[in-house]
């Protein structure tokens, strides 16, 4: 049935080749001549998308298609229409869209200038709740009394409209006022609305399901005119809530249109019947969905593999094994995914990769140990395993913020360069003088004070205690705490995941080595790879092969999700997993380990509940628990460590170095015990020998503090009793002779 007038849900399932079929709808609309390409307003999600449509439409029509000045992103149209209005919303036509780093700088001003500590209520907490009251369409005085208590103890209303206040005076706004500026101008200024409601002849929307409060208010109010409006989406994929999405927008799309006419789209053209047959089925256990059964012309095929593991390094090796498996088939490493819930899930990937050679990329991030707090952490260690790294000294002097600034920094770099001594050393001895004003001098001291201490407790305690340790005591953990974001609970757990990496290696020194061959591991770029990515950055791909390691319950459902989401947070959860069975094509393969190690410790884990839900008839299960059997008939009970008297025989490392230091690995771990060197040398030992041309009662001439007499002298420190300065102590480099 052909049908182009009306409000049209187009509930498209995995597969369906929905954009497709958006696009088949925008260009029989032109080539009818029903509008004029500038009088169809057609919103995506993502820039790709909008040029993958336009160069679609033209290949339906047989030639370029021109103006279609609306066609693009809700935030590329949303600006292209503040800019013919910004006048409306206190802005100048030619105002600027600043970035998150801008925005990030512009809310410290103001939390500085409101006397409010930093540390307790973060910019980028306050700038995540800002983001969230925009996406739900919020302005500053819409604010109820729950929104304004959830910063800074009942600040955030006076916050949100300071930050408003001061973008209006630079003539600027964020993303997020692209929509909501243009929502108050709707409301306000209906002359506006009925503009852009006779304009538009017709509105495409591709993902519906993925639109947040304010996307949803500013397409209703635009369609309610005409009301030819046509949505694709599948609400069984609407796993974006972290960031606005609200899957209740595509449910009640009937409600907010009477006599929508709704087409299911339901034949798969991707995936195998068993693929999904066990996607649908288990999708059918959530309740808040409007339904639809997907099918295949495909005949055959694997059932979905369940594996269950013994623990996350066996589940690593499983993999390995079965992806070189395949590539001994014929099986290219491109259309092998290993898709994963939380990032810190790919490090045990990583490792083991590394160790049979098997190329890989991550997508949609960075590497393990690639993750800025990753290589903080590691910069810390790197520090107190050796005093000399400046690198890694630069790294972290003033992380977490500790108020050390670029001049203090640069204090630093040329007193190390014109004594020779590496950074850290030269910036205790700096701090031990009057150089630098005393409170950056007190903080490096402390500074300095705990790497002391660190190294003492290197040689007394594991490499993952000392980890923890460190993060503790710099207010690393706490930093990203306050933040109370997403993303910070995410880097969170990849410390934790660091901490667990590192249990498995005696010494400091072996992980750092360890690490250091994982970095100078550099594939070659043109080879092919296996891809690790999250399922959430998986959405709209395929793959011939897919992994799907991690589901048992904690990591898959995540808990975190459960606690602060609940029933809700359980069906988006199941959406997730819905998603990430059905990118593959030919094969699915879900794995569960029975035990896995959390924040350190060991724990039994048990099947996601959702291998519960999967259809007996499409699967396949099978359990490898290869070291495990044997505890428990030896009587282990399920309360002690599982590890505890598992030892495993593992093969020596080589390492070989080659020119350049370029290293190369190749299987195991080598597991003779060492010892840290040159870790205890305290920055004292650093000491540059004394001037020999400086003695007591000679004048000089220091730049900061003028001319003086010495009065002291010890080592390469000197006291100067200085004409207007009084008493100081300096170091030796610093002054000239008079």
């Amino acid at each position: 049935m052909l049908t182009t007038e009306g409000p049209v849900l187009m509930l498209a399932g995995a597969g369906t080749g929905k954009t497709a079929a958006l696009t088949a709808r925008l260009a029989h609309l032109v080539a009818t001549r029903r509008a004029w390409p500038s009088e169809i307003l057609c919103v995506t999600f993502t820039n790709k998308a909008a040029r993958e449509m336009r160069e679609r439409v033209a290949h339906h029509l047989g030639e370029a298609v021109e103006g279609m000045p609306w066609l693009g992103t809700f935030h590329s149209i949303g600006a292209k229409m503040l800019r013919r209005h910004a006048e409306l919303v206190g802005l100048q036509s030619n105002y600027t869209i600043i970035d998150t780093d801008d925005q990030l700088r512009l809310l410290k001003q103001l939390i500085v200038e409101n006397d409010l500590d930093e540390k307790r209520w973060p910019a980028r907490q306050l700038a995540g709740l800002i983001d969230r009251w925009k996406n739900r369409g919020l302005n500053p005085e819409d604010l109820d009394a729950v929104e304004n208590e959830a910063y800074a103890n009942g600040r955030g209303q006076q916050f949100y409209r300071l930050y408003q206040d001061r973008l209006k005076a630079l003539n600027a706004c964020d993303f997020g006022d692209l929509l909501l500026h243009m929502l108050n101008i709707f409301r306000r200024e209906r002359e506006v609305l009925a503009h852009y409601q006779q304009r538009f002849k017709y509105i495409l929307v591709d993902e519906y399901q993925d639109t947040n409060q304010v996307q949803y208010l500013w397409l209703r109010l635009l369609a309610q005119e005409r009301k030819n409006i046509c949505v694709v989406g599948d609400d069984d994929q609407s796993i974006y809530s972290w960031r606005g999405a609200e899957v209740a927008n595509i449910l009640r799309f009937e409600k907010d249109f009477p006599g929508a006419h709704v087409v299911r789209l339901e034949q798969n053209y991707r995936s195998t019947p068993h693929i999904l047959g066990a996607a649908s089925g288990l999708i059918d256990a959530n309740s808040q969905r409007l339904g639809k059964t997907l099918w295949t012309e495909v005949n055959g095929g694997d059932k979905v593999r369940v594996i269950g593991v013994w623990d996350a390094p066996e589940e690593a090796r499983r993999v390995g094994e079965e992806i070189e498996r395949l590539e001994r088939e014929g099986a290219p490493l491109e259309q092998i995914a290993i898709l994963v819930r939380a990032q810190y899930q790919t490090r045990e990937f990583e490792d083991r990769f590394i160790q049979i050679g098997l190329n890989y990329r991550i997508v949609g991030g960075f590497r393990f140990y690639e993750r800025a707090e990753i290589r903080d952490a590691l910069a810390y260690l790197r520090v107190i395993a050796q005093p000399q790294d400046d690198l890694a000294f630069e790294r972290i002097y003033n992380q977490p913020k500790r108020g050390l600034g670029a001049k203090t920094l640069e204090k630093m770099h040329q007193h190390a360069r014109r004594t020779g001594l590496p950074l850290a050393a030269a910036s205790l001895q700096l701090a031990d003088s009057d150089e630098l004003p005393a409170r950056a001098a007190n903080t490096i001291g402390g500074l300095m004070r705990q790497f002391l201490k660190w190294r003492e407790e290197a040689e007394k305690v594991t490499p993952a205690e000392l980890l923890r340790t460190v993060l503790d005591e710099t207010g690393y953990n706490a930093m990203l705490e306050a933040e109370k974001t997403a993303d910070a609970s995410g880097r969170l757990e990849n410390l934790s995941e660091l901490a667990r990496a590192m249990e498995e290696y005696e010494t400091l020194g072996d992980f750092l080595e360890h690490v250091s061959l994982v970095m100078d591991n550099e594939a070659d770029q043109t080879s092919e790879k296996v891809t690790i990515m999250t399922i959430h950055a998986a959405k709209g791909l395929e793959f011939d092969n897919v992994f799907l390691p991690g589901w048992e319950e904690g990591v898959f459902p995540s808990q975190r999700a459960l606690d602060e989401g609940g029933l809700a947070s359980l069906e988006e959860e199941r959406r997730l997993a819905y998603v990430a069975i059905t990118r593959a094509r030919r094969r699915c393969t879900i794995l569960h380990a029975a035990n896995r190690r959390i924040y350190g410790q060991w724990t039994s884990s048990i099947p996601s509940r959702f291998i519960g839900e999967l259809p007996a008839d499409h699967i396949e299960e099978e359990t490898t628990l290869t070291g495990g059997a044997s505890l428990w008939r030896a009587g282990m009970t399920e309360h002690e460590d599982p590890f505890a008297h598992l030892a495993r025989a593992q093969p020596a490392r080589t390492m070989t170095r080659g020119p350049g230091w370029q290293r190369a690995l190749t299987t195991g771990y080598d597991t003779t015990p060492k010892r840290l060197k040159e870790t205890t040398r305290s920055a004292a030992s650093f000491a540059a020998k004394p001037r020999t041309d400086i003695a007591i009662g000679q004048r000089v001439f220091h730049d900061k503090f003028g001319y003086g007499t010495v009065t002291d002298q010890e080592g390469n420190r000197l006291e100067i009793e200085f004409e207007q300065a009084g008493t100081k102590r300096v170091i030796d480099s610093f002054v000239t002779a008079a």
